[in-house]
């Protein structure tokens, strides 16, 4: 083989690598964006591949303290950990429990909205990416803002890579979690994973003391590293009313609340068999909006 066939073979074997890596490197996942920190107070944890970023939320959900109805003492304990939280000083995890659409998320959205000027932000958290706790908190430490982690309507299997990686960042590893970032969660379950009957059996008696089994320690331990935990109940039909009002004066100012109007949002519930806050938005929002239409008939 002469020289210069050598160094053409050489020159096209360089060529062919070139453009295979070029293909590579337009399959390959981009870097994920900086953090725009101005555009928003709120955030989303997001994925691609095996790098996530955090997300500007264009357009947070407005809603104000005073709208949340019938739940004020949930509200005085909430907002006062999240007040000593903003101001620098030792604050609890909180976990929000309860009957569903009686205004666990809505009270972590309207604190973030009233406190967000003394530098409160929120970053939402999915159940499928808790295994990224850890990375989230690496990128917010040392900045001046506080952070909420907030994950909402959470439960678990006892398997799920989520939950050692939330009991970790709780209380659980030797590496003490940023002095700026609480996890506020919300979930329908006390313990955030399924209890079964036959768990019962694993209770043991000691003299007159009674304990539990490990597999019931072990669904325990998870909520008892929130250090404030919260109930939410369901509202009697007073409380129902009352929020069901509100609301429809809030979309609009005008309207009288008689007697037809509590019937209809009787109604409104019986048929969703349930009375909550968010059942009386939604009747509102339904009846505000026809009686709207009819107006303009």
């Amino acid at each position: 083989m002469t020289t210069s066939q050598t160094m053409l073979d050489a020159s096209e074997f360089l060529a062919r690598a070139e453009s295979l890596l070029g293909r590579l490197e337009s399959l390959l996942p981009s870097p994920p964006p900086v953090t725009d920190w101005k555009k928003s107070i709120a955030f989303r944890w997001r994925k691609r591949g095996l790098h996530g970023h955090l997300q500007p939320v264009t357009h947070p959900h407005r809603v104000r303290l005073d709208d949340l109805r019938g739940i004020d003492a949930q509200k005085k304990l909430v907002e006062q950990n999240t007040r000593q939280f903003v101001q620098g000083l030792p604050a609890n995890n909180v976990l929000l429990t309860g009957a569903r659409g009686t205004g666990k998320s809505s009270m972590v959205k309207a604190l973030l909205n009233k406190y967000a000027g003394r530098g409160l932000r929120l970053i939402e958290v999915e159940k499928q990416d808790l295994v990224d706790l850890a990375e989230i908190v690496e990128q917010v430490a040392g900045r001046p803002e506080r952070f909420i982690l907030y994950c909402d309507d959470l439960s678990f299997e006892a398997d799920e890579p989520g939950y050692k990686a939330l009991k970790v960042v709780l209380d659980g590893s030797i590496a003490a979690a940023s002095d700026n970032v609480l996890i506020y969660a919300t979930s329908n379950r006390r313990h955030l994973m399924p209890e079964y009957m036959h768990e019962n059996l694993g209770y043991r008696h000691v003299e007159e003391e009674i304990h539990p089994g490990e597999t019931v320690e072990e669904k325990i331990s998870l909520s008892e590293r929130f250090g404030l935990w919260v109930s939410f109940y369901s509202f009697d039909q007073d409380h129902y009313l009352a929020i069901a009002a509100h609301w429809v004066k809030h979309f609009a100012p005008e309207a009288e609340i008689d007697d037809e109007v509590r019937q209809e949002a009787i109604q409104w519930a019986l048929a969703r068999g349930s009375r909550s806050g968010r059942v009386a938005w939604q009747f509102a929002r339904d009846y505000v909006g026809r009686i709207g239409l009819k107006k303009r008939k």
